[in-house]
């Protein structure tokens, strides 16, 4: 039983983060437009990536987040929800596979 649970667990947080990497890549991709227009589904966009870029933004020195005039933020997000995602879910496929005793 809890083997199963946490393999949906696994799962839905893997979907979540690929949705959210999906997010940061429509996002980066936007702001190479230039100006937008203001609208909700571009408002809606930033509500939902720029607490994360700030906290890179503030947590990485300026030289290393904007190469050039290039913010590799994005880059640097993907990464780590890559690596958390393969951290978590690991994790949590292990510890499924092994409460149903295989």
């Amino acid at each position: 039983m809890g083997g199963n649970f946490f393999g949906a667990l696994a799962e839905i947080i893997h979907i979540a983060i690929q949705i959210y990497i999906f997010i940061i890549i429509i996002r980066s991709v936007v702001s190479w437009m230039g100006n937008v227009p203001r609208n909700p589904f571009f408002n809606l966009l930033r509500q939902l990536t720029d607490p994360v870029f700030r906290f890179v933004h503030r947590v990485l020195p300026r030289n290393i987040a904007i190469v050039g005039n290039i913010d590799i933020s994005p880059i640097i997000i993907i990464l780590g929800l890559y690596l958390v995602d393969r951290l978590v879910t690991g994790l949590l496929s292990d510890f499924a596979i092994q409460s149903r005793g295989v």
